[in-house]
């Protein structure tokens, strides 16, 4: 049950000009919106950082290296409008600018001059593993307040996630071997 001051926050949102209708309580709302919006902007983090090190490949295996980093780059990017939708579906407001982003990402970007290639596939794999660690903890919020369809959403980017840090891991570590 909402208490008075979630209703009067409720209805002072309702009242703006992008107020969305939801069946879920506004603390559902903030706390799925919270979570989200610190995991899109970890995803736009290591959307520029995986960008970055596509750009800036370098070495004997600079070919397959290039097309991985731009493959993960893609789905990466692929996930930002999903989650900002999702955070408005749920009656949220999503982030509004890069500083918006710096203020909230846990993926620290790399402005680095050079990066050997198997550093950059490390520091990937290190990254792609803290936003599994984000999409969990997302999931479980949005378990925890009945929102099945964003967590229906997230089980499919933790999958996708996964897939990037083990191509990543195998990528060094046959390397790293050679």
């Amino acid at each position: 049950m909402e208490t008075a001051t979630e209703a009067r926050a409720r209805k002072e949102y309702l009242s703006s000009p992008l107020a969305t209708p939801t069946d879920l309580k506004s603390a559902a709302t903030r706390d799925i919106t919270a979570a989200l919006n610190a995991t899109l902007a970890d995803v736009f983090a290591l959307y520029v950082k995986t960008k970055n090190f596509h750009w800036h490949m370098s070495g004997p295996h600079f070919r397959d290296y290039h097309l991985l980093l731009d493959e993960q780059a893609d789905q990466i990017l692929a996930m930002t409008d999903a989650i900002a939708e999702r955070v408005r579906k749920v009656g949220g407001l999503t982030i509004h600018s890069i500083g918006h982003i710096g203020r909230l990402q846990r993926i620290m970007d790399n402005d680095a001059e050079y990066v050997t290639a198997l550093d950059m596939l490390a520091e990937l794999r290190d990254d792609n593993k803290t936003l599994l660690g984000a999409l969990r903890s997302a999931h479980d919020v949005c378990e925890d307040h009945g929102d099945v369809a964003t967590t229906s959403l997230i089980e499919v980017w933790i999958d996708e996630t996964e897939r990037r840090l083990w191509f990543l891991f195998e990528s060094a570590e046959r390397d790293r071997t050679e």
